[in-house]
């Protein structure tokens, strides 16, 4: 393989590409590599698997759906996080009836 080509094809693939991070489909390929995983990769990256063979880029409105569905994905784990940082203070019961006490006076 002439590694000017090569490199050349990647700088080609590249230069087609309009975004910053580009949303690829992965390939199938001999050594074992899953086909149908979508995930988002900086342009050279993408230009490279492209050329390769082991990815190819999606159409836009499924590279939308994509990064809303991760975007969703983000916002229902820092839910999640934010929920289990509910902060929790322990008194004892003695405590806490004086202070029952206390509000009922006023």
């Amino acid at each position: 393989m002439d590694l000017r080509i090569y490199y050349e094809r990647i700088r080609e693939t590249r230069k087609t590409l309009t975004e910053d991070d580009v949303v690829v489909v992965s390939c199938a390929t001999p050594d074992g590599g899953k086909a149908g995983v979508c995930t988002e990769v900086p342009k050279g990256v993408a230009a490279k698997m492209v050329v390769d063979g082991t990815a190819s880029v999606v159409a836009a409105d499924i590279a939308a759906e994509f990064r809303r569905a991760r975007a969703e994905a983000k916002e229902k784990a820092d839910r999640e996080l934010a929920a289990s940082k509910v902060s929790l203070t322990v008194i004892p019961a003695a405590e806490l009836n004086r202070l029952r006490a206390a509000l009922e006076q006023e």
